[in-house]
C-alpha cells in the first residue's frame, strides 16, 4: 500500500505527539513534519509536499481555517483535514469555504480518523456524521430574513421526506446496502430514490452532489441565511 505523508499543526505538543502515534502505528501513513500554528504549517507544507494536512481550528498567529484557505498557494497536492473539538455549524460551514476536505472532531474514534486520513489522501471528502448533518441540514433549510421562520429549501427541488433523509446518509458516505437494512427497504428502492435525487439537483454523480451541497450551504451562510 503506498504511503500516506503527514503534516500535522497544532499548538498542543502533547496532542501533536498523541495524533502521530496514533496515525504512525498504522504502516502506510507517515507523518513527516509539525508545526504549532498556521505559519509553521504553511512552510511546512510548501518544503514537504504532503499528501494531507491535519490542522487544528484554533492556534496562535494564524488559525487553521485561513491556513487551509491558503494551502493551494502552498502545494497543489495536499488536502486539508480539519481536527477540531467545536461542533459548530459557524465553524463547519466556514471549513468548506475555506476548502477543506475534512472536518473531523477530536474525539473521534481511531477508526474514523484512520479513514478520514485515507479518504482525503484518495481525493475524497470526510465529514463525520453529526458534521454532514449540519451541512445538508443548512443546504435543506434556510430562515426567511424577515420573519425569522424556517423554511424547507428542500421543496425548491421536490425533494420527498424519504429522499432527504437519504441525501444525509449518502452524504455520510453509507452505501446503498446499508441505507437499505437502515431504511427497511430493498436496494432497488434505495437506487430508484438516489436516482430521483440526483436528477432533481441536477447533478451526474455523488461528486458533483457533494460539491453542490456545500457549495450552496457556503453561499446561505454568506447571504446571512441558514439553518442556524
Amino acid at each position: 500500500m503506498e504511503e500516506i505523508s503527514v503534516v500535522l499543526a497544532d499548538d498542543h505538543v502533547v496532542v501533536r505527539n498523541g495524533i502521530k502515534m496514533l496515525l504512525e502505528n498504522e504502516g502506510e501513513i507517515k507523518v513527516i513534519g509539525e508545526a504549532s500554528d498556521g505559519y509553521e504549517a504553511l512552510e511546512a507544507v510548501k518544503i514537504l509536499q504532503p499528501d494531507v494536512l491535519v490542522i487544528d481550528i484554533r492556534m496562535p498567529n494564524m488559525g487553521g481555517l485561513e491556513a487551509t484557505s491558503k494551502l493551494k498557494n502552498y502545494s497543489e497536492k495536499t488536502r486539508a483535514l480539519i481536527l477540531s473539538m467545536h461542533n459548530d455549524e459557524d465553524y463547519i460551514l466556514q471549513s468548506v469555504e475555506s476548502g477543506a476536505s475534512g472536518y473531523l472532531l477530536k474525539d473521534t474514534s481511531k477508526d474514523e480518523f484512520l479513514k478520514a486520513i485515507r479518504s482525503v489522501s484518495q481525493g475524497g471528502k470526510y465529514f463525520s456524521g453529526d458534521i454532514s448533518n449540519v451541512l445538508v441540514n443548512s443546504y435543506l433549510t434556510v430562515k426567511n430574513p424577515k420573519s425569522g421562520t424556517s423554511k424547507d429549501q428542500g421543496n425548491d427541488y421536490d425533494l420527498t421526506k424519504r429522499e432527504k433523509e437519504i441525501l444525509k446518509l449518502i452524504y455520510e458516505g453509507v452505501g446503498n446496502k446499508e441505507i437499505a437494512e437502515q431504511l427497511n427497504k430493498s436496494i432497488r428502492t434505495i437506487e430508484t430514490h438516489r436516482f430521483n435525487i440526483m436528477k432533481k439537483l441536477k447533478v451526474g454523480n455523488v461528486v458533483e452532489l457533494f460539491k453542490k451541497v456545500e457549495e450552496e450551504a457556503a453561499l446561505k451562510r454568506s447571504l446571512g441565511v441558514g439553518g442556524g
